[in-house]
C-alpha cells in the first residue's frame, strides 16, 4: 500500500485497522487527477503521534492543482497568491498575537512543532471541492480524532464538518469556530 509507506510507525495502530478501506480508496483514485498528489496524501501522519500537541482539522484539500500539500491549509512556499482561507488564518493570527503578517503559506514549520494539520477528507479531484466527501474517509479520520483526543491533544475544529469530531476531544481543550473560508469567516472565525 503506497499511501502508508511514509507514515510514522507511531500511527500504525490508528491507521492500519483501516488498511483495506485505505487501499480501496487508493485504488479508486489511482489514475485520476487528485489533490494532494499520491505521495502526499498521508503527509500529516509523517510526524510522530507523541509529538502532536495541537490538531487543526479542516474540511478537504485545496482543489487547485499544485496547492494541496497533505497538510491542511498549507500550500507550497512558491505559491504567492495564497488561498483566501489561508489568508484569513494569517489575518486572524496577526490580529490575535501581532507580529509580521505571514506571507509564506508553507505550514511545515507548524507541523514540525507539533501542530497536526489534518483534513476530514484527505483527497479531492483536481478542481472539485468536496469531490471525495463520499469516498469513505470518515471512519479513518474518526479514528485519528479519537486517538488524538485520548492523548489530550488540543483540538481546533474549523467549520461544521470538522466540528463533527468534537465529541472525541475534551471540551476544555477544544476550540470551535466557523471555517476560515471567505464564505463563512465572518460568521465566527474572525475575533
Amino acid at each position: 500500500m503506497n499511501w502508508l509507506k511514509n507514515v510514522d510507525p507511531s500511527w500504525d495502530e490508528v491507521l492500519y485497522p483501516h488498511a483495506s478501506l485505505i487501499l480501496e480508496i487508493e485504488n479508486r483514485v489511482r489514475g485520476h487527477s487528485i489533490n494532494p498528489s499520491l505521495e502526499l496524501v498521508f503527509r500529516a501522519f509523517s510526524f510522530p503521534i507523541k509529538d502532536t500537541k495541537v490538531v487543526i482539522f479542516g474540511q478537504d484539500p485545496y482543489p487547485t492543482l499544485g496547492h494541496a500539500t497533505g497538510l491542511a491549509f498549507s500550500v507550497p512556499s512558491e505559491i504567492r497568491r495564497l488561498p483566501l482561507s489561508l489568508k484569513n488564518i494569517f489575518l486572524e493570527l496577526h490580529d490575535d498575537i501581532g507580529g509580521e503578517l505571514r506571507a509564506n503559506g508553507d505550514l511545515s514549520d507548524w507541523a514540525s512543532q507539533g501542530v497536526a494539520l489534518i483534513n476530514r477528507i484527505l483527497t479531492v479531484p483536481v478542481g472539485v471541492s468536496q469531490g471525495h466527501r463520499d469516498l469513505g474517509w470518515q471512519p479513518v479520520l474518526d479514528s485519528v480524532a479519537k486517538a488524538l483526543g485520548e492523548r489530550g491533544v488540543i483540538a481546533i475544529l474549523w467549520g461544521n464538518y470538522a466540528q463533527q469530531l468534537s465529541s472525541y476531544f475534551d471540551p476544555a481543550f477544544t476550540i470551535l469556530s466557523a471555517h476560515p473560508s471567505p464564505l463563512s469567516a465572518y460568521r465566527g472565525f474572525f475575533g
